[in-house]
């Protein structure tokens, strides 16, 4: 078997990535492709990196399009082939008049919830104003919510199944930009990709607010890389590309910002 405490040494998410170790362990002994929930971007960036120090399992993600912010993992024996398709997911429809009473993720993500379902079983959820949302799921929940999902906010809602290939999938939109900085510090460079000012994004970043490649991190003061993203609750995230050095000897930084 694996050596878990090994591997759960230091970890951010040590429960979620217990439960998929579990997973990983349940595949090893089978010989059968063992499926998770779903799981958010800071669990699937640490479960990636201690899973590099595994041969003996492979493991791969998907949340129904290539721009999904939760998704389930899929893992199997090194030996046994494993794609995206081997992952179970299911979408459905809650259309509603919106018009005069709009509802935000947050009012789509609660009634689901308070259906009696929990959050784990739910993907990511696309909101189309004031039609109603799309949400992915695991299979098995579509017949409940067909008949359990029936209001959010004040508006009568139809649930109904669709195809994963009916998703409205907006492509996130970018803005690219340079900025010229003294150093590589976490702070400046996430001031100047987000439009904030410097004591701000500190505040951001103490607060624990901001993560780079989906950790947290507090320190302002921490040393940024190109290939690196960070990410600002409530502001999206900002990819750090070619980084070179002026005669100046400051840095020059690629940027692009994903609103």
């Amino acid at each position: 078997m694996l050596p878990r405490e090994d591997l759960l040494k230091g970890v951010e998410n040590r429960e979620e990535i217990a439960r998929i170790l579990d997973k990983a362990e349940q595949a090893i002994r089978t010989w059968e492709i063992t499926l998770t929930d779903f799981f958010s971007p800071p669990v699937l960036a640490e479960v990636q990196q201690i899973f590099k120090r595994l041969t003996e399992v492979q493991l791969i993600t998907w949340g129904g399009y290539p721009q999904a912010e939760r998704q389930r993992i899929g893992l199997s024996r090194s030996e046994i082939p494993l794609d995206i398709s081997q992952i179970e997911l299911a979408a459905v429809d809650i259309a509603g008049n919106f018009l005069f009473d709009p509802a935000n993720h947050r009012d789509f993500l609660g009634a689901m919830l308070g259906t009696g379902i929990v959050r784990d079983k739910v993907g990511d959820i696309i909101v189309l104003g004031e039609r109603g949302a799309q949400a992915i799921v695991v299979p098995e929940l579509v017949d409940f919510l067909q008949t359990s999902l029936v209001q959010v906010r004040s508006v009568p809602v139809k649930t109904q199944p669709i195809e994963l290939t009916d998703l409205k999938i907006r492509p996130p939109k970018k803005k690219e930009m340079t900025t010229v900085e003294a150093s590589m510090r976490l702070d400046a460079i996430a001031s100047a990709g987000f439009g904030m000012s410097r004591s701000k994004m500190a505040e951001a970043i103490s607060s624990g607010d901001v993560r780079v490649n989906w950790k947290e991190i507090t320190s302002t003061s921490h040393n940024i890389q190109s290939g690196d993203l960070i990410s600002v609750r409530g502001k999206g995230r900002l990819e750090v590309g070619e980084v070179a050095v002026t005669k100046k000897e400051r840095y020059r930084i690629q940027l692009t910002r994903y609103i």
